[in-house]
């Protein structure tokens, strides 16, 4: 895997990218950054070229006042695109990242063909005066959030199913009686590379105009959980509403939020390739 930093008109931004083939553009989430590669699962590195910027904040790409919101880091984006000279992409929206992946639809039509949004945040999400809200600028303040995930580290290498039960909660509503061992070690081999630095806190305060959704033309696909708990259903119920071109895929997991992790997702990989070819 490449991963590098590069300087751009628009600002420096760290990038990964491999395979070969179509371009797939990974927009990831809050607390991750070029190294997550957990959406990448299923995705045949002979035939696709999987591209994960770091959005600002988060790795090694700097946040400032020219890319603190959505609409910013786009310009920033396609400066990227334009150095790899790279016309145009599928783009794969998740979680917090799901802003910026539709503000990318909608302000750059001619260089997005497809959108594909994971757990997406699509609207107004969390609370100013709610616990999350509150509880979320303190524990991941940049301060001290390196110290919660060493910690996250430590114990979950320790024991990878305990950390996985705790963590479970925070994701998903499921019930469940006993956790595969082997999903609790896949969440767990990912929480390792979590970090937050100055991205998340950058993210809980974003907005869009939702108006936005209506511009977009493109082929959009769906991907949530009625599980959720980090990102409620009604985020995926709203765009798919909003969003004249879309289609909607709705999973009963056990992970929630975390929909790459479970059977589940390996049933409908098979649907998010076909829209990919159509």
């Amino acid at each position: 895997m490449l991963n590098e930093t590069i300087k751009t008109k628009d600002g420096s931004i760290e990038y990964s990218s491999y395979g070969s083939g179509l371009h797939i553009l990974f927009i990831h989430g809050g607390h991750v950054n070029s190294h997550f590669t957990l959406p990448h699962k299923g995705f045949d590195l002979n035939k696709f070229q999987l591209i994960t910027p770091s959005r600002p904040g988060y790795g090694n790409t700097p946040l400032n006042d020219d890319n603190k919101t959505p609409a910013q880091t786009t310009k920033l984006i396609i400066s990227l695109l334009d150095h790899l000279k790279i016309n145009k992409v599928i783009v794969y929206g998740i979680s917090a990242g799901g802003w910026t992946a539709l503000e990318l639809a909608a302000q750059f039509p001619e260089r997005i063909s497809k959108l594909i949004l994971g757990s997406a945040v699509v609207k107004d999400w969390l609370d100013k005066k709610g616990k999350t809200y509150l509880g979320a600028k303190i524990i991941f303040n940049p301060g001290i959030e390196w110290i919660i995930w060493g910690l996250v580290k430590l114990f979950g290498t320790l024991s990878p199913y305990l950390i996985a039960k705790i963590f479970l909660p925070e994701f998903s509503t499921a019930k469940y009686v006993i956790l595969p061992k082997n999903e609790a070690k896949e969440l767990m081999w990912h929480l390792k590379t979590f970090r937050s630095k100055k991205g998340f806190i950058n993210d809980i305060d974003q907005k869009i105009d939702t108006e936005i959704l209506k511009k977009i033309k493109c082929p959009v696909l769906i991907i949530h959980s009625k599980n959720d708990n980090s990102v409620p259903i009604e985020h995926a119920e709203f765009a798919y509403n909003q969003i004249i071109n879309s289609k909607i895929i709705i999973l009963d997991n056990l992970w929630g939020h975390m929909i790459w992790i479970g059977k589940d997702y390996e049933l409908i990989q098979k649907d998010i390739f076909n829209f990919i070819n159509e």
